[in-house]
């Protein structure tokens, strides 16, 4: 299963396509899209409801099959994967972040970190993945943070510890799904920020988002309409979220120093 080269895309679709058969009527989601995703790129999908971009994120997250096409995932023909072997491709090579957080309310940041490492088969000890676990949630500033739970965060390290969850495993990509969806835009900006230093690291990052500010901490932006691609440029003057959160502290600074 594991690919037989580097330097090949971590995401290539060459023309797939999904269709969902609903009673008589047949849906076309994505259509003949194809796109590549080379390492280290930090990608916005984008579109309104109904344009496909979920569907897509359900496949490029192996969560679903397209109908039609080709999907390789870091070399790997997806299509080719009976289900074991897919859920093992997917908790190998892909990190998940949702809107939602979907964290375990009754287990600490911690443990919630630790989840992914359970479905490994390497046999990993228990010590080994607290340290992995401590690891991630350093990686987001978090670590201080390990014994809390989730109804001791705020929105915003809730969707941090979500994020160290999402990298415990050393994925190859990571996929975000509206990542900043429930957050206010102090905090959305800071966990852009905390994308865009991962992808200075190293890390693919796609992320889904309708907020046309937030693509713009991307590098480039793919929009759907209609199950098709109708774009893909690279981001002109991309914001940088250290300089926004500054210039945020300073207008905030300004109105409480105002008469």
């Amino acid at each position: 299963m594991k690919a037989e080269a580097n330097g090949h895309p971590v995401i290539q679709l060459d023309e797939m396509s999904k269709t969902y058969h609903t009673g008589e009527v047949d849906v076309h989601a994505v259509r003949g899209v194809s796109l590549t995703v080379k390492p280290g790129e930090f990608l916005a999908i984008m579109g309104a409801s109904g344009s496909g971009k979920s569907t897509m994120m359900n496949i490029i997250g192996c969560l679903d099959r397209p109908t039609g096409g080709r999907y390789l995932l870091d070399g790997v023909d997806v299509n080719d994967l009976n289900r074991d072997e897919l859920a093992l491709l997917r908790n190998q090579k892909l990190g998940f972040v949702f809107q939602g957080f979907n964290l375990l309310s009754r287990t600490s940041a911690l443990e919630n970190v630790e989840l992914p490492m359970l479905y490994n088969r390497d046999g990993m000890s228990s010590r080994e993945q607290r340290e992995r676990g401590l690891k991630a949630l350093e990686m987001v500033g978090l670590s201080d943070r390990a014994d809390h739970h989730p109804n001791q965060l705020s929105g915003g390290q809730q969707q941090r510890v979500a994020i160290a969850r999402s990298l415990v495993n050393e994925p190859k990509l990571l996929l975000a799904d509206e990542p900043t969806g429930n957050l206010d835009s102090h905090t959305s900006i800071e966990i852009m920020g905390i994308f865009q230093k991962l992808n200075r690291q190293g890390m693919t990052v796609v992320m889904v988002t309708h907020e046309l500010d937030i693509a713009r901490y991307t590098m480039r932006n793919v929009v759907m309409r209609d199950g098709r691609v109708v774009s893909d440029v690279p981001v002109a003057n991309r914001l940088d979220a250290a300089d926004e959160l500054e210039k945020l502290r300073a207008e905030q600074q300004a109105i409480q120093l105002a008469p």
